[in-house]
This record gives structure tokens, sequence and C-alpha cells, in this order.
């Protein structure tokens, strides 16, 4: 498949693209795998009438303090009337969060990771109907030292548009616990950081008191994300 067959990312947020080689077709997931939170997350492009697609993370994470491993179940939903037809699921990590797996998924190429991000996956979606969920089982790492988000655009299937997206949103905790067997880790909090100067913040991957620019970038200030979402394409060779 050559290389010149990319799905782009669009929207206020997004401009990276993807080789269209990663998209495989496989999916995984079980339907309504329970409660979950779409804090920080807001419409970007415009669904179709009766298609309303939303995402939900965990409120709570548990960090092991000696592996670093992390279990997150990301879940997309569609809360509207009509079929969603062809979509995708991205899972992106940034700063301390790593994405090692998400079950049934893709790995973006690094040369294709969003400005800031370490890594991502991303799960083609063959339509998901009105009323429905898919849930997948998201195998992280997160670096306790270090701040840690996590984001999760919703796109066509070809990834003209992006009709919702969560984040970056961060995991963290205000009361580190080194010494206990596990860190729990709230969604929405910034991680402060174990050890000698804990109490500031290390700047990871691109500036913090940078934002999105435009109206979706507004209401993730709003929401108190930090962080800058692909708001410049990086630059690649011409083949």
């Amino acid at each position: 498949m050559s290389s010149r067959r990319m799905t782009t990312i669009a929207g206020s947020l997004v401009t990276a693209s993807f080789s269209a080689v990663l998209i495989l077709s496989g999916t995984a997931g079980a339907d309504d795998q329970g409660p979950g939170s779409s804090k920080g997350g807001k419409v970007v492009d415009e669904a179709p009438d009766g298609v309303k697609l939303t995402t939900l993370l965990p409120e709570q994470i548990s960090v092991d303090n000696k592996s670093e491993k992390t279990d997150i179940t990301a879940t997309v939903k569609n809360e509207g009337t009509k079929d969603s037809g062809k979509i995708q699921l991205l899972v992106v990590g940034f700063d301390g969060l790593t994405v090692n797996s998400v079950q049934g998924c893709s790995s973006i190429a690094e040369s294709d990771l969003p400005e800031g991000s370490n890594s991502g996956f991303v799960c083609p979606i063959d339509n998901l109907a009105a009323g429905k969920s898919k849930s997948y089982a998201v195998d992280a790492s997160f670096d306790l030292d270090k701040t840690g988000k996590i984001c999760l655009p919703v796109q066509t299937g070809d990834g003209k548009k992006t009709y919702w997206q969560q984040g970056p949103v961060p995991f963290g905790t205000t009361n580190p616990s080194p010494n206990a067997p596990a860190t729990p880790l709230l969604l929405g909090t910034d991680n402060k950081p174990v050890g000698p100067g804990g109490d500031q913040l290390p700047k990871t991957g691109v500036a913090r008191d940078l934002l999105p620019a435009g109206a979706a970038g507004a209401a993730l200030m709003a929401a108190g994300v930090a962080g800058l979402w692909w708001s410049t394409r990086r630059p690649r060779q011409e083949i």
C-alpha cells in the first residue's frame, strides 16, 4: 500500500495524518463496560443528524508503584437515535502517560504522532448503533515523576472530521504515595510528582501554558485541560 494514502485528522485541533496501512479492520471490547466520565470532552465537527458521539474514561485509575503499569478503559458511545456509520477512535498518550497497547487497535507510527505526544493507537469501528457503546482495554504506563495526559478523539472513518475529542485530559494525584503498592490517580487532576521538588510540575512535552486556538481550545480551557493538541503539523519529507 502506498505511503501516500493517508488519513487526515481535521478540525481546529487536529492536523496530523496517519498512514492508511495502520488502520486495520479488527475491533475489540464489549458494550457498556460500566460508569465513566466525559470530563474534558468537546464537540469539534458537527455529526450527522441523529448521531451523538462521546467518550468516557474512568474517574480513577491505579498505577503500580514498582512497574508503573496501569489499565484504562476507553469507551466510545453513540447517544443519538441513528447509527454512526464508519468511525474511528484514537487513544493518544502525553507526557508521563504512555499508551503501550489498545486491544484490537493499530499503533500510530512515531513520525505521525501529534506534536507533544509519545504514543497512540487507532481503533476503526464499522458502525456504532444508536444507543450503543464500545469499550477498549488500554494497557498503559505512567511515570509518577511526571504529569500525564490522555486524549480520545472520535472521527469519521476517513479521519476528515472529528466529531468529538476528550482531552488531552490529565490523570494525577496531589497526594503521592511512594511507599504504597499502588498510587490512585484521578481524572482531571494534574499529577504532583513524587520526590524532591515534587511541588513544582516538570515541563514535559509541549509548553504547559499553551492551549489550542479556536472555540474548541476555549472549551478545553474551560474544562481545565492544559496542553497543545495537534495545532501544528509536523514537517515531513516528500517521498
